[in-house]
């Protein structure tokens, strides 16, 4: 790969490290798995932004109630 390597990381701005994070994350994937890999990976971090929001009001109202007892 050497050479056509470099060149592809080159005309895309992207560095050797992430090239090669993205070829062990995504090389053995056929095109639809890599969408679905995204797909899940999303839902995952809108699941974990609502999880957090949902402990933040928890929180809240727990004060709340500690202070008008």
């Amino acid at each position: 790969m050497g050479a056509a390597q470099a060149d592809l990381c080159r005309k895309h701005g992207i560095s050797d490290a992430t090239f090669y994070a993205w070829r062990s994350k995504y090389g053995g994937l056929e095109v639809s798995e890599a969408k679905r890999l995204k797909a899940l990976e999303e839902e995952n971090s809108k699941l974990k932004k609502l999880l957090a929001e949902s402990m933040l009001d928890v929180s809240t109202l727990k004060e709340l109630l500690a202070k008008n007892f």
